[in-house]
């Protein structure tokens, strides 16, 4: 309860939030830091958001682009969940591995689940393979199952992150190999060292989209082992997310149910993180962490201590949808002014600052006629004077609100009446 009465609610657009209302979402390569003064992590960039409203809650270089290695296939399965979405495989289309694909899934050095060239797989199967074991053959089967060749798969994922607003974003394979170590499935025309590059604000937005869309994913990345099957061969996979319940980073404060990690020499350790936390699902994100060797939990420990910065400077204000949020003022309507409230239970981080949480509306009135439950307008949050930021929107996150009940417009002789007396 003493959470949710430091929310204040003004029912005046303040000034200050002209310019806002009007402002477009930026590239990722104007992505301020957030908190980045306040807690060191030991990473080349890293950033924390809401999965639900965007809420920055922590951002260091953020906007960087940078190598993203395994991270990559993300997009891989988003790809592949949306094929079979619409009917375009299904989980039981058998995929035939080439020879080239069975060479890379057989280098120990870059591979953990062997492919045998000729055999055929299951989607699930190999779908499972890459969250889990990051299975780089795999990953490149289920792009040959979607598109018909890496190329082309190649070009569906740079048109999906393109559609998604990620203009710095470089992709040259599926899984997240440098270019070269693909072999005759390397992507032409570009060099042999070529890595696909995002920033972490990038893949915070392809983790939010991959959660929003296909929600489902979690059932699978937060598998900590599985097996393998290959004819009369088990082939055992470890999830390559140690702070999965079963493995060595572990931790019962942070209860991760996914998503996915990744390494190069040139990416270092990389690691998108997910967990369920103050009726709503935080994302992170740590690029370039130190990478000793395989079994350095660098990227982990780097985790857990944004995760412990995250709960200890902010607090959880929970807003049910349909409760009386703010007040609106309406344009020619039979009401002037009627109540409004969220269109879906939000949470909000405030900062545990001391200062109070305010909401404001990002128009100073909208125009009637207005339906009950249909989004009028958005308000946005800040703590004293300083705004809360989203992924998309560094100047002020958005959120949208509804009126509690139907306003009809009048008819032109009180619109000319108002004109003339006012009221």
């Amino acid at each position: 309860m003493r959470k949710l009465k430091k929310l204040i609610i003004s029912g005046l657009s303040l000034l200050a939030f002209a310019l806002v209302t009007t402002s477009m979402p930026v590239s990722a390569s104007h992505q301020p830091d957030v908190q980045a003064n306040q807690l060191n992590l030991k990473v080349k960039s890293a950033m924390a958001i809401d999965a639900q409203t965007g809420q920055v809650l922590y951002a260091k270089n953020a906007g960087k682009v940078m190598p993203i290695a395994s991270m990559t296939k993300l997009v891989t399965v988003y790809l592949t969940l949306a094929a079979l979405k619409r009917g375009a495989i299904n989980w039981q289309t058998k995929v035939r591995a080439t020879k080239a694909i069975a060479k890379v899934a057989n280098n120990a050095d870059y591979s953990n689940v062997p492919l045998q060239a000729g055999h055929v797989y299951t989607i699930k199967q190999l779908y499972q393979a890459t969250l889990i074991a990051s299975a780089n053959g795999a990953a490149m089967c289920l792009a040959n199952a979607v598109a018909g060749n890496q190329v082309a798969f190649v070009k569906q994922m740079r048109a999906l992150v393109k559609h998604w607003g990620l203009t710095d974003a470089k992709i040259y394979t599926v899984n997240g190999l440098p270019n070269g170590n693909l072999g005759s499935n390397a992507y032409p025309g570009v060099s042999r060292k070529a890595e696909n590059e995002m920033s972490a604000s990038d893949m915070a937005t392809i983790a939010t989209k991959l959660l929003h869309h296909f929600p489902a994913v979690l059932e699978t990345t937060r598998i900590a082992k599985m097996g393998f099957v290959d004819g009369r061969t088990t082939t055992p996979m470890a999830n390559w997310n140690w702070m999965l319940k079963g493995l060595s980073q572990y931790d019962t404060r942070y209860p991760l149910d996914g998503l996915k990690t990744g390494t190069t020499d040139a990416a270092g350790a990389c690691f998108v993180g997910t967990l369920a936390r103050g009726g709503s699902r935080i994302i992170t994100v740590v690029m370039g962490a130190k990478h000793v060797n395989s079994s350095d939990p660098s990227r982990f420990v780097q985790t857990k201590h944004l995760l412990q910065y995250l709960f200890t400077h902010y607090r959880a204000v929970i807003i049910p949808s349909g409760q009386r949020l703010i007040s609106l003022n309406v344009k020619d309507g039979h009401e002037k002014r009627v109540a409004a409230g969220l269109t879906r239970r939000t949470t909000v981080w405030d900062p545990v600052d001391d200062k109070t949480l305010t909401a404001h509306l990002t128009t100073s009135e909208v125009p009637a006629p207005l339906k009950r439950g249909r989004v009028a307008t958005t308000v946005q949050f800040k703590s004293g004077k300083t705004v809360l930021t989203g992924l998309t929107r560094p100047a002020g996150m958005r959120i949208p609100v509804a009126p509690l009940a139907s306003v009809s417009e009048v008819n032109i002789f009180v619109k000319f009446w108002r004109f003339i007396f006012g009221g």
